[in-house]
């Protein structure tokens, strides 16, 4: 393979080793693009650490700051409500990294080449299917980060399934509430669909087995066929059918409306968090004066 030996010597440092972190401890292994020593997880709590070095091999410190200073790559994988703790903690390793890369939701690339001194800074939105391998990571880069650094930034990522490259940072807002908090709308309909299932009469287990199924080759299906999913559906769906039953209440019940608003909240959000711009529009009506612009 072209990038199999891209990160040979490289060390890696991932601050915070949650489920996240070890997410892409995983992947970078199972795809054999480091050696376990290579990489250092370091944590607060040992326990964690302990687990980390008996499943992976890695090694472990407590000390954000060592972790730092050893690093080529750094990988910020925090919770943002202790960020502002950790920045300082890390910068006097982490300003001679030759890669920073955040995935810590709402941080900003100004705040984290701020805080660290460093100004190669790669920020990431995953989801959360990261932790199988199946998931989509959104990145952008400062343009100090040059092409080799960028290409450890997609080996890095795709350890954790597909990655798409955007070159505005606002982009990334939008990806948090669009793929980043997607899956919770998808689990959320699959919970509601299993509900229905047992109230027909169904186990849960079956009912669970049915939707798990429906959903993973529904999606498989629709990657595969190329088609507009509009089309898709259209294909299901007979003139008086059940489909065309079922469309006409998801329909009367505002599904696409309510799934729109809510994206659009979550986007919202997602740019207060980052202490951003004020987002202030939805298909064309202030947010705060669309109930009363509804007939």
């Amino acid at each position: 393979m072209e990038h199999e030996n891209t990160l040979s010597g490289v060390t890696i440092a991932f601050i915070g080793a949650g489920n996240m972190g070890e997410a892409m401890i995983h992947g970078l292994l199972k795809q054999n693009l480091v050696e376990p020593e290579q990489i250092i997880a370091a944590d607060p709590h040992t326990e964690r650490g302990a687990y980390l070095v008996e499943r992976y091999g890695v090694r472990f410190t407590t000390d954000n700051l060592a972790a730092g200073t050893q690093a080529n790559i750094l990988v910020l994988s925090v919770k943002p409500q202790v960020l502002e703790r950790v920045l300082p903690e890390v910068r006097g390793g982490a300003r001679t990294c030759s890669l920073v890369l955040s995935i810590v939701a709402g941080a900003s690339i100004r705040q984290i080449a701020d805080g660290l001194a460093n100004a190669c800074v790669v920020r990431v939105m995953p989801n959360t299917p990261a932790r199988i391998g199946q998931g989509i990571s959104v990145w952008t880069a400062t343009a100090e980060v040059p092409e080799r650094q960028r290409d450890h930034a997609r080996l890095l990522l795709r350890a954790l399934g597909k990655e798409i490259y955007v070159d505005d940072e606002s982009y990334l807002d939008m990806a948090t509430a669009l793929s980043g908090t997607g899956p919770a709308y998808v689990f959320l309909f699959m919970e509601a669909m299993i509900d229905a299932g047992v109230h027909m009469g169904f186990s849960r287990s079956i009912s669970e087995q049915l939707v798990y199924q429906t959903i993973r080759g529904s999606v498989e299906y629709a990657a595969q066929s190329g088609d507009h999913v509009a089309m898709l559906r259209n294909q299901v769906t007979s003139p008086g059918g059940t489909s065309a039953e079922a469309i006409y209440h998801l329909e009367k019940g505002g599904l696409r409306t309510v799934i729109a608003r809510a994206i659009w909240a979550a986007y919202q959000r997602s740019v207060g968090l980052g202490g951003g711009r004020k987002v202030s529009r939805l298909a064309g009506r202030h947010p705060e004066n669309s109930e009363s612009d509804e007939e």
